[in-house]
């Protein structure tokens, strides 16, 4: 099975587009996919910032995790086009859970809608704590000034300066977070996105002391930047239904590829085992914290991950492919995909996905 097929897989799983069928992307056979691969695992969503703020001090001081203060949350970028970053973020986060879910994976989000307030850096990263989650992805985007700038472009993941102070924090970005920032920014190197090249990011990646976020997790932590909003095409691409899937295509690979082949996934005979489970200097940052303390999951060493994304062209013939979807299943955009219909249908082509990444298929 090639490469190409995983996408479509991911795609289609993604937009719940179930009229698909496996033989449109290749000949190949894939295996069925029974919705129960990731069953067992957790997975910690925080779409960055918030709706509103009404109510609430951005500038009240909370810890930052390396014994000084920072403000408490920051309103976040808006796009070139006028488009609030945490709109954006809330888009991409919810393709993203659709396509966890529909693998088996519980899900659990920092904030439950794109309209109200979605609390502090520290009250986040003491949610996602607490969730005992197998690994928590902040979803955020950058900018880099108030109008165009059209010389700095690219993604990144920020990762924490080490060592943490918190011992247990510290733990879990020197090992999960970094393997599984690595991990997400090789899936977005693999699908065509440029790494930034601004602000000492270094082959997409970052490393910094003054994001409160990473210093105050205790579980494995990959920070996103998506792309620099005040820069024309990464502007464009966050704001549009083909740019924002392809985002949460990039990070659903990134994330699944984490939890099945990195060094603290479960043994693949475990999986199988497994019942169903029912931005500028400042980064963004941010929801709902969670008050049950649990205890770390025992982790298994397993083989490294395989690549499994495709080129640019490979992903614009699966956007072409994909597009007459849009328009039989009605839908005109993003606030039409994002709904409980669409993303609770699971696509056929979701198989090609597991069939690779576990092994069951070739390359």
């Amino acid at each position: 099975m090639n490469r190409f097929a995983i996408k479509a897989g991911l795609g289609a799983c993604v937009l719940g587009a179930s009229v698909l069928i496996p033989a449109q992307v290749s000949a190949e056979p894939a295996a069925t996919a029974t919705g129960t691969e990731l069953s067992g695992m957790t997975v910690f969503l925080d779409p960055g910032h918030q709706g509103s703020s009404e109510g609430h001090d951005l500038a009240q001081q909370v810890n930052d995790g390396r014994g000084n203060t920072k403000d408490c949350q920051t309103s976040g970028m808006t796009s070139l086009g006028g488009v609030p970053e945490h709109t954006i973020n809330w888009n991409v986060s919810q393709l993203v859970k659709s396509s966890l879910e529909s693998l088996g994976a519980k899900v659990v989000l920092s904030r439950q809608d794109d309209t109200g307030w979605g609390g502090c850096v520290d009250e986040r990263a003491r949610a996602a704590s607490e969730s005992n989650a197998d690994v928590a992805v902040s979803i955020h985007a950058d900018s880099t000034a108030q109008g165009e700038d059209a010389s700095k472009h690219g993604f990144h993941m920020i990762i924490p300066s080490l060592p943490i102070p918190d011992e247990k924090a510290d733990a879990a970005q020197s090992g999960g977070g970094l393997e599984a920032s690595t991990m997400m920014r090789d899936a977005y190197k693999s699908d065509g996105f440029v790494p930034a090249n601004y602000a000492g990011v270094n082959d997409g990646l970052q490393t910094r002391a003054d994001v409160a976020g990473p210093a105050l997790t205790q579980i494995p932590l990959v920070f996103v930047e998506m792309g620099n909003g005040s820069n024309k095409e990464d502007s464009a691409q966050l704001e549009s239904t083909d740019g924002q899937l392809k985002h949460a295509i990039t990070i659903t690979t990134g994330v699944v590829t984490y939890l099945l082949t990195g060094s603290e996934a479960a043994p693949a005979e475990e999986l199988a085992a497994a019942p169903a489970a029912t931005t500028a200097p400042e980064a963004s940052e941010d929801s709902a914290s969670s008050t049950t303390t649990t205890t770390p999951k025992a982790t298994t060493p397993k083989a490294a991950p395989k690549s499994t994304a495709p080129d640019s062209a490979q992903f614009s013939e699966l956007m072409e492919m994909l597009a007459p979807l849009l328009e039989v299943e009605g839908l005109d955009g993003l606030e039409d995909l994002v709904n409980d219909k669409n993303l609770g249908l699971v696509s056929d082509l979701a198989s090609t996905l597991m069939a690779v990444i576990t092994g069951a298929g070739g390359n």
